[in-house]
């Protein structure tokens, strides 16, 4: 358990965990584990960047005895209290008690009610700085992004951003850095971290990259709180955000069903045919009773539109749909078009009920939503069939 190098008296001392396979209780699916990110910089002033989840307070601890006794820490950076970053503190204090922690005002509310327990706690505001000695840090504040206490902290001579949950992944890998992973991987997790986690806050993080951009700091690194940093390229991950950030689309279709009896599911393929021969779109079938609705919200990032489709289930939608419509409605995407459609027997509810949580999550309808009873027939597949044309052409036309 010995601490990486990222930098010229700067260490990576945190946490890999390799077998975390889901994250926010069972919203997020993390197939490839995660990482907790902390960072150690030695100068005057020995000061520990953010902690990691609670059960790996031992491992950071080992990791920064590697390169200097725990006791010796004099200043700890509070960039965000959500558990998985800010668990090890309680554990950490008993080392080093007089250690000074710094974090925005509402960083340190939360660790009084999330620990129950005194902390030498100073809060810090944009621009505020702090002298280690040779090297300084200066705050940025980025409430709502993803928590009211998050902000990020900016090494000065060392052009190093340590970012909080902006820019990073849940992956769990031996190596550290951007560079040393396949970057269609690692792009992938960073797209599913954006729309499992960062999506409903589009806005706000628009304007902080403006903030930032405006603050002229040059970013020589981004140091991440989950999985790899970034040093070869951090413009790259910085871009991908503006481009999501502005809800801007892709030619793409995600179709998301479930359903009963197969009937669904025959509308489901049905409406692909559609799109499909209308040519020019990417199109992506989903049936949510097989699929991890992770990988679904992932599509769906730069998809223009999004069809969705539910069988009838005890005057509702079937379940997975259920969960996933909810999450989707949170998710509040914006500059999307879509459509409902499904099967029935006696009671129709659950199709108007897909239409009326799309139209929720701020989807436009472009299309009547299309029900069957029971199982459709010749007619009602060519109608599904133009169903997906329709959409199709519309996406094409932007």
């Amino acid at each position: 358990m010995k601490a990486i190098p990222i930098a010229e008296n700067i260490w990576w001392v945190g946490a890999i965990d390799w077998n975390a396979h889901h994250f926010h209780g069972q919203t997020f699916t993390t197939k490839r584990g995660t990482t907790y990110n902390a960072y150690l910089i030695l100068d005057e002033k020995i000061t520990l960047v953010d902690a990691v989840y609670g059960p790996f307070a031992e491992e950071m601890l080992q990791r920064i005895r590697s390169v200097v006794p725990v006791e010796k820490i004099d200043t700890i950076i509070v960039n965000h209290i959500e558990p998985d970053h800010s668990g090890a503190f309680p554990e950490i204090v008993k080392h080093c008690p007089k250690a000074k922690l710094y974090g925005s005002a509402k960083a340190g509310q939360g660790l009084d009610r999330y620990y129950h327990q005194p902390f030498n706690f100073f809060p810090v505001k944009t621009g505020d700085r702090l002298s280690l000695g040779k090297k300084t840090l200066q705050f940025i504040e980025i409430p709502m992004i993803h928590w009211p206490d998050s902000m990020m902290s900016y090494l000065i001579e060392d052009q190093i951003l340590f970012s909080n949950d902006a820019f990073g992944q849940h992956y769990a890998t031996s190596e550290r850095f951007d560079d040393e992973v396949p970057e269609e991987t690692l792009m992938e997790e960073v797209g599913k971290y954006y729309a499992g986690i960062l999506w409903p806050f589009s806005h706000l993080i628009a304007q902080r990259i403006q903030e930032l951009e405006r603050m002229a700091i040059p970013i020589r690194m981004i140091a991440t709180s989950h999985g790899l940093s970034w040093r070869k390229n951090p413009g790259k991950v910085i871009e991908a955000y503006k481009y999501w950030a502005a809800n801007l689309t892709k030619k793409k279709i995600v179709v998301v069903y479930e359903t009963m009896w197969g009937s669904t599911a025959k509308m489901a393929r049905k409406i692909v045919e559609g799109i499909t021969d209308a040519g020019g779109v990417i199109v992506e079938l989903y049936d949510m009773a097989q699929s991890d609705r992770t990988d679904v919200f992932s599509q769906m990032l730069e998809a223009k539109a999004f069809i969705v489709g539910s069988s009838n289930h005890d005057s509702g939608i079937l379940p997975n749909m259920t969960s996933f419509m909810e999450m989707l409605k949170g998710l509040h995407p914006k500059n999307r078009i879509g459509a409902a459609f499904g099967s029935y027997g006696w009671s129709g509810i659950a199709i108007q009920s897909l239409q009326n949580t799309l139209a929720a999550a701020g989807v436009e309808i472009v299309q009547p939503l299309l029900s069957v009873v029971y199982a459709p027939d010749d007619t009602q597949l060519a109608a599904c069939y133009q169903m997906g044309k329709n959409v199709a052409e519309l996406v094409k036309k932007g």
